[in-house]
């Protein structure tokens, strides 16, 4: 098939972006990498009377890396990140790296984009999983202003957020951790590429064998990215131990409900849940080494 008619606008600028939206409303869809609204385009499940192709649009792609936070444009690639990170990343961003390197095959990559990644909210996604783990932020603009939102505010709901018709998702701001923080990202998926049936992404700091900060997310069990605080407050305070780790992730994933499909039943991803939980936290404490995702 191909997409319904619609007028096609591509802005050089931030602020004529956002007057093109504020213009058009929800009668107008942003082009970004486009590796999901093309295929929604052409099967007519979306309709837009509008397409803002925001890639020309000056100031939004790069990354800018401080002492205090990471800055990614919303225009970053997804293979941009991955590259930029593929060093030894300070305080935790490895995280990313990971995420981004799970997202499907390097073409793919290659377009897609960290910001269209967030606007999509596939509950499955891996970079939602993992900027919510870091404690990230997302940032909004309209042309009457900017909103700073935290992910579990931003999430909202199956390919649902809080973003207005207005606004543009502009920047992901991903906060340090620690030195010596340690990031994993663990998923289960049919086909390496494939969106994950569980995926686990976990951050921990530990000092004198103490964990003293941890951050947990969740993909692919709920309608939206899950945040595991109860893991995370569970361990803060304590000294690592597989069987206190696995008392965790076993009590957590029974708490969860998540959905049935063709793949499999809740009871599957609730035990899939379980097992990424203890292998992502256990590879994050330093008590095991490096560990391979299943595919």
């Amino acid at each position: 098939m191909k997409p319904a008619p619609f007028d096609y606008v591509a802005p050089t600028g931030i602020e004529e972006t956002l007057e093109v939206l504020a213009e058009h409303g929800d009668e107008a869809k942003v082009l970004a990498g486009g590796q999901s609204l093309v295929p929604m385009l052409n099967f007519r499940l979306a309709r837009p009377a509008v397409l803002v192709d925001i890639n020309r649009v000056a100031g939004l792609a790069g990354l800018d890396v401080g002492r205090d936070t990471l800055r990614i444009g919303a225009l970053t690639r997804q293979r941009a990140l991955e590259s930029a990170l593929s060093g030894s990343a300070p305080g935790g961003w490895e995280l990313l790296r990971e995420a981004a390197g799970h997202i499907g095959h390097l073409h793919i990559r290659t377009r897609g984009t960290v910001g269209g990644s967030m606007a999509h909210a596939d509950p499955a996604a891996e970079l939602p999983a993992a900027v919510s783990a870091l404690g990230a932020e997302l940032v909004l603009r309209s042309a009457t202003g900017e909103r700073v939102m935290a992910p579990e505010d931003f999430f909202e709901g199956f390919f649902t957020t809080c973003l207005a018709p207005e606004e543009l998702l502009t920047e992901v701001r991903v906060p340090a951790w620690p030195d010596g923080t340690r990031g994993r990202l663990v998923e289960v998926s049919r086909r390496r590429g494939d969106f994950a049936q569980v995926a686990v992404a976990a951050v921990l700091s530990m000092a004198d064998g103490r964990v003293t900060r941890a951050g947990v997310a969740l993909a692919g069990v709920a309608a939206r990215t899950v945040q595991a605080r109860e893991v995370a407050d569970g361990l803060v305070g304590q000294v690592p131990d597989p069987g206190a780790i696995a008392e965790l992730a076993g009590d957590y994933a029974a708490t969860l409900d998540p959905p049935s499909d063709t793949h499999g039943p809740a009871e599957y991803r609730r035990a899939l849940a379980r097992h990424l939980l203890g292998q992502a936290l256990t590879a994050a404490t330093g008590l095991a080494g490096p560990t391979a995702s299943a595919a």
